[in-house]
């Protein structure tokens, strides 16, 4: 028996928050992922979990935003000059 904390969540993850996710230009097929290479009707971790059963495991978070790091965080070529 494992402990609680271990458990595996049942409920899919978050597509949006993902790196490998992506917007098609597909009308028929508007959601994407990038590293199973297809595309869906619906979010590719609900269709991994239809078709497979089991929850994605290539969720990957997606970095913060550029725009939430301090000035001094970002790279010289991206400050702003005076």
């Amino acid at each position: 028996m494992t402990a609680p904390d271990q458990t595996e969540p049942t409920q899919a993850p978050n597509c949006w928050q993902c790196r490998h996710f992506a917007i098609s230009w597909d009308p028929k097929l508007p959601y994407a992922c990038r590293l199973m290479g297809f595309k869906s009707r619906i979010t590719p971790a609900l269709e991994v979990l239809r078709a497979d059963g089991q929850r994605c495991r290539g969720f990957l978070q997606k970095p913060p935003p550029a725009a939430a790091c301090s000035e001094s965080e970002q790279p010289a070529s991206r400050r702003k000059v005076a």
